[in-house]
């Protein structure tokens, strides 16, 4: 065991019950110390009260940690996707923020609860420094335990250790103890820069990443651990001597619908799906909203968002014709959903993409758009 010095540190005092540390903190409190604290083996209600305690400060600096995760990785998500390398990608706004909601979350909390625990070990407790007068006492290892305990420093400036030993003692405690510094750490004043702390650090980077690298990259790859990476299976795109045509991705058998997709009749003829096919929804606000959701989605990369060839794609990729054009305007539902199904020229179709009544939602949406670009007077009442 570590020799002691003469430098007292504390009087402690231990006790019994709960109750009876409440009552020892919020007489200690009234008395006037303020470099005292108490130790119990579990939470005790109303110990904040009793000991006069105001509400942590602590709570600020997590949420100005929090605050700033967030700016950063907003500010990083937004220069990516906006200024960096922006891509649309199904009519996506190029910042779209219910994608990035969870992420800007998880470094909200990651940076406040991380940067608020290394703040309290290098500035509060002093890290690397992680040696304290009370570890090791027989006092610490009763309150962790099962005993209730109050110690009081000597650098308090009402500190009389015979007037202490008399309140303790008034107070019913089981046990008072003198507790004095570790005669080696009394004049261990290390800090960050300390070359030891430094050098221990490289020592644990080195070896953490080397453990990783030959983890990740040797280990995972020998036997009988390489069973993830060696199962009998086909990658995508791959050939495969099993089937005669050696294509290892397979269509679907002849006949197979998908649920919820209606086989398309017309196929190959516009003429019979223009002449016989009319759409079953009824004009209202909440196939309008869907219809509008899948067209923004699906065709407004091309057509433009309001159907007007505006292109967001213009000079990436071939800019779609406009929707208000006579010959468009002239088509029927039938026509319109022909095209949207089977597609037209460089445009393909989205029969597997869309369902079939949001099909015909989107050519609702497109004819209010036609509508609402060529008003009539009874429109504009």
């Amino acid at each position: 065991m570590s020799k002691m010095s003469e430098k007292l540190y504390s009087l402690s005092a231990l006790f019994e019950n709960a109750d009876s540390i409440i009552n020892a903190a919020n007489k200690v409190n009234k008395a006037g110390y303020k470099k005292y604290d108490i130790h119990t083996p579990y939470p005790v209600h109303g110990m904040d009260d009793a000991m006069g305690l105001e509400p942590s400060k602590i709570g600020y600096l997590t949420i100005l940690l929090g605050l700033t995760g967030l700016t950063l990785i907003t500010s990083f998500i937004y220069w990516i996707n906006v200024i960096d390398y922006p891509q649309v990608i199904g009519g996506k706004p190029l910042f779209s923020l219910p994608a990035y909601i969870p992420i800007m979350f998880e470094v909200t909390i990651l940076l406040g609860a991380v940067g608020t625990v290394a703040i309290l070990l290098i500035f509060y407790f002093k890290f690397p420094n992680n040696s304290h007068p009370l570890h090791d006492t027989n006092y610490m290892k009763n309150v962790s335990s099962d005993k209730f305990g109050i110690t009081i420093e000597s650098t308090d400036e009402k500190f009389n250790i015979d007037e202490i030993k008399s309140l303790f003692s008034s107070l019913g405690a089981s046990k008072i103890e003198e507790i004095y510094y570790e005669e080696e750490t009394l004049n261990f004043n290390p800090t960050i820069l300390d070359k030891k702390f430094i050098g221990g650090l490289i020592v644990i980077a080195v070896f953490t990443s080397f453990s990783a690298y030959m983890h990740l990259n040797k280990l995972l790859y020998l036997p009988p651990l390489d069973w993830m990476s060696k199962q009998p299976r086909l990658n995508a795109q791959s050939q495969s001597p099993v089937f005669a045509d050696g294509f290892g991705m397979r269509t679907p058998v002849m006949g197979t619908v998908a649920k919820g997709f209606i086989p398309y009749q017309y196929k190959d003829n516009q003429a019979d799906a223009s002449q016989f096919m009319v759409n079953p929804l009824e004009v209202n606000e909440r196939n309008l909203i869907i219809g509008k959701k899948k067209f923004l989605t699906f065709c407004s990369p091309c057509h433009g968002n309001l159907g007007n060839a505006l292109s967001r794609l213009r000079g990436q990729y071939p800019v779609g014709p406009t929707l208000h054009s006579d010959k468009v305007k002239n088509w029927t539902d039938g026509d319109l959903y022909h095209v949207i199904t089977v597609g037209q020229n460089v445009m393909p179709g989205y029969e597997k993409q869309i369902t079939r009544d949001e099909r015909w939602s989107i050519v609702l949406y497109i004819r209010s758009l036609q509508r609402a670009f060529n008003a009539n007077e009874e429109d504009l009442k």
